[in-house]
């Protein structure tokens, strides 16, 4: 549907049915209503209705709730910590290598799956300070809890949750799962695992929040929906970026044989360190032409509180407004050639006259995404160790397709065959 409308135009007005969408397709307009008047611009169709299943997380809460939500978690995502926690991402990148390097001659391996192993460790080890591998079918479970978000999302709200359907029979076992994970992560006040203790992770941070709850109930929900949200989010987007990284790369052999040189060159047989990052060009400007095309938050949709002008578009009080990252990316006038895949627009110098907004992967303004350099770290360290070690081959035959989930996923996985270059 977004690809559609952006046909028509960059401000246009979709009818609904009952409702009518506005929807706006140009970096001025994204740069409006993300920052310039981000206050007139809460959170919108599909993430209000998405909160009966995340609860009033950081990703659906609004107001001064978020706001306090986000002064709890912000210092966890610090340069300065962040950059501490490289050797930590470098290492479980290296492990899922190992994985993967242990699968070869044997069949094919889901890609996919293994990539959401390793975010969830990365976020364990990074945010969390504690070991999430022995917490089995977390990926089921959040598999579960997004396809009950989208399912509010589509139908409104207007199927009641008691309906013993089978998706909402998967979530509420989902969502038990979870509440169970949360329980044993914060058992006895403090997090679990062998690098908790400085109390600077976001899991520390939380749990010191509830203590600032008049209400002890409240204060566990809270914890539980934030916690809830950072486990999906915190490792749902990168994922998702690795798997498409991966599927363009087997692709395009001559831009696989660029990373492979590239991280040779620069790492040798090392595993890469924080000022690496500055090392890797083409593999950050790869991550970022990845993040062009399937860009992880795909669909940011918000309600105006008051009336307002964009585009020369008058949009009412009340109104649904969508700004999609993924019709924006690839707006003609502001990409040459948009459907192709090249990393060289990304790399230093390159961008010229392009205007900041026309490339808003993780979103822009007050609610940017709190994770992306993180996030950011983890792709380039990822990729750069894949392609320095392995070839992996998408299965012939098999049918990729987007499904816009909370992130853009591939609608049956990413299944691979895995072929050691070293």
């Amino acid at each position: 549907m977004m690809t559609a409308a952006a046909g028509y135009g960059d401000a246009v007005r979709l009818p609904m049915g009952p409702k009518t969408l506005y929807f706006f397709n140009h970096p001025d307009h994204a740069k409006h209503v993300l920052a310039d008047n981000a206050a007139n611009y809460h959170k919108g169709i599909g993430l209000v209705q998405a909160r009966r299943a995340l609860g009033d997380g950081l990703l659906t809460s609004e107001g001064e709730l978020w706001r306090r939500q986000r002064k709890v978690v912000q210092p966890a995502f610090q340069h300065k910590r962040i950059a501490g926690q490289a050797d930590a991402v470098a290492q479980e990148a290296a492990a899922l290598v190992a994985r993967l390097r242990a699968r070869a001659g044997h069949g094919p391996v889901r890609l996919d799956q293994e990539l959401t192993g390793l975010t969830l460790g990365v976020l364990g080890r990074t945010l969390l300070a504690s070991d999430l591998g022995g917490f089995d079918g977390l990926g089921h479970a959040f598999e579960a809890v997004q396809d009950q978000a989208m399912f509010e999302m589509v139908t409104m709200n207007a199927v009641p949750t008691w309906v013993p359907l089978p998706g909402q029979l998967r979530f509420r076992h989902a969502r038990a799962r979870l509440q169970h994970v949360v329980e044993r992560l914060t058992e006895a006040g403090h997090p679990k695992g062998a690098d908790a203790g400085d109390g600077t992770d976001a899991l520390s941070r939380l749990i010191a929040s509830v203590g600032e709850e008049t209400d002890a109930s409240t204060g566990r929900r809270r914890l539980r929906d934030e916690l809830i949200t950072l486990l999906l989010a915190g490792h749902e987007t990168t994922a998702s970026t690795l798997g498409w990284t991966c599927y363009l790369i087997d692709r395009h052999p001559e831009i696989r044989e660029r990373l492979h040189e590239e991280a040779v060159e620069v790492l040798g047989d090392r595993l890469p360190s924080y000022e690496d990052l500055q090392r890797l060009p083409f593999t950050t400007a790869t991550v970022e032409e990845v993040m062009r095309l399937y860009p992880p938050v795909w669909i940011l949709p918000r309600q105006a509180q008051a009336d307002d002008e964009i585009g020369g578009l008058h949009v009412p009080a009340g109104a649904d407004v969508l700004v999609s990252p993924f019709t924006l990316h690839r707006h003609p006038r502001f990409w040459e050639a948009p459907e192709q895949f090249r990393p060289e627009r990304f790399l230093p110098g390159a961008r010229g006259d392009r205007p900041r907004y026309a490339h808003i992967p993780f979103g822009a303004g007050p609610r940017v995404c709190v994770g992306s350099s993180l996030g950011l770290m983890e792709a380039v360290f990822t990729v750069a160790l894949l392609c320095r070690e392995l070839r992996l081959e998408k299965v012939p035959g098999h049918r990729v397709v987007a499904q816009p989930m909370l992130s853009l996923g591939m609608r049956d996985g990413l299944p691979v065959t895995v072929h050691p270059v070293r």
